[in-house]
């Protein structure tokens, strides 16, 4: 199965350049001319708007921003501001400041596209200046961007990482990881490791403090990551620590034992891998939640032995496929819960088709977040590796303070 990605896009500036003659405001290689009270165009300076439209992309330019483009005006307001994506005449909304005074649009732009804007605007006398501007957007090419977890505005678990996958392979990683600051309320120090060239994550020494709150700055607006390859992005992600939930599966013993807030609310009988598909150990983070999903052994190249369509109450925990969750099936001839491992090794519970019904799966699906983390123990396999989803936990701090470039 694959793993959506849950993206966010932002963009290389480019400054503007404004040029002031004496009949004509000139914005960005655009024009900006002057209404003449006289009605006749004539060259009379006095009569010329004091108002200084700058556009900032500049006309012509290749590679602008699709994060800060914009429009402003000193000496006076702006009363029209018109963009289009050049050829399809697609309007382009934007929104004008309450004082009148710079206009930027309401989403960012797309890579690699070209844009037209025309801007007009008044001086304090009335007087009138316009400028225009056409230029494309930074290509694909020479950009790049990272998608990451998790989402602004989330409340997650304990366990979750910041976690960056960049699009393009970074070589200049000290100054990639300098323009991404992650702090928390609690004061934890937060570091950061890259895994290799396009992944970095984020995280304490120890799981994050139940209920802090955790900011990430992101200013790769123009920062070269590779030779010739500029960020896009620069956005400010705050996300809450809900209440910490570490559940722990002991496969001698088949079950599952639920710790919130340092207090065991529950333990379950679970059915974790079978001796010849056993289940990895080690500290692993819930980094998706499906109600529903189909489990098909040909996508971890296991051949044909089994394809679920409706495996209910999934919970990922890496990215090689192991999840914790609901089995309907299991009875079928089975001994019951709790007696031995029978799984490719994901760890099961107990459920209902459906999904429905006060069953162990139901009851663990609906008291988990993303970030919960799930421990497993006793397992013959080998512990799992610290990039295999978002289980940077199984490294110690000193290998991960190591792995900084910054």
């Amino acid at each position: 199965m694959t793993t959506p990605d849950i993206a966010a896009r932002r963009a290389v500036g480019a400054c503007a350049a404004l040029m002031i003659g004496a009949l004509t405001l000139t914005a960005c290689g655009g024009s900006a001319n002057a209404d003449h009270e006289d009605g006749k165009g004539g060259s009379d300076s006095s009569r010329t708007s004091a108002a200084q439209i700058a556009i900032s992309a500049k006309d012509g330019s290749t590679g602008a921003s699709i994060n800060s483009t914009g429009v402003k005006v000193s000496d006076g307001k702006l009363t029209e501001v018109k963009m289009t994506v050049a050829g399809s005449g697609q309007a382009v909304p934007g929104s004008l400041a309450a004082d009148g005074v710079s206009w930027k649009p309401k989403e960012q732009l797309e890579r690699g596209t070209k844009y037209q804007i025309s801007a007009t605007a008044k001086d304090t006398d009335g007087r009138s200046a316009a400028a225009d501007s056409t230029f494309t957007t930074v290509s694909k090419d020479n950009s790049f961007i990272g998608t990451y977890t998790p989402d602004d505005g989330t409340t997650v678990g304990v366990g979750m990482p910041v976690s960056f996958n960049f699009d393009k392979a970074i070589s200049n990683q000290k100054d990639v990881q300098s323009h991404i600051t992650v702090t928390s309320s609690s004061g934890q120090k937060v570091v950061g490791h890259w895994f290799n060239g396009q992944r970095l994550d984020f995280r304490p020494e120890a799981y994050w403090k139940a209920g802090s709150k955790v900011t990430m700055k992101v200013d790769l607006d123009g920062v070269e990551g590779a030779n010739g390859v500029y960020g896009v992005q620069k956005k400010t992600v705050t996300f809450t620590v809900g209440r910490s939930q570490v559940s722990t599966v002991d496969v001698n013993k088949q079950t599952m034992t639920v710790v919130r807030d340092g207090k065991t609310v529950k333990s379950v009988p679970i059915s974790a891998g079978s001796s010849e598909f056993s289940t990895y150990n080690g500290q692993m983070v819930i980094s998706e939640k499906y109600k529903k999903v189909r489990m098909d052994s040909r996508t971890v190249d296991l051949a044909n032995a089994y394809d679920i369509k409706d495996v209910p109450n999934a919970m990922r925990l890496t990215q090689s496929g192991t999840f914790l969750h609901g089995n309907y099936w299991y009875n079928q001839g089975n001994p019951p819960f709790g007696r031995q491992g029978t799984s490719h090794g994901c760890v099961g519970l107990q459920d209902m088709r459906g999904g429905q019904g006060d069953t162990p799966a139901k009851w663990f699906y609906d008291s988990s977040i993303l970030g919960d983390v799930v421990i497993v123990k006793n397992s013959p396999d080998k512990t799992v590796t610290p990039d295999n989803g978002l289980n940077g936990w199984n490294m110690s701090w000193n290998e991960w303070v190591a792995g900084s470039a910054a």
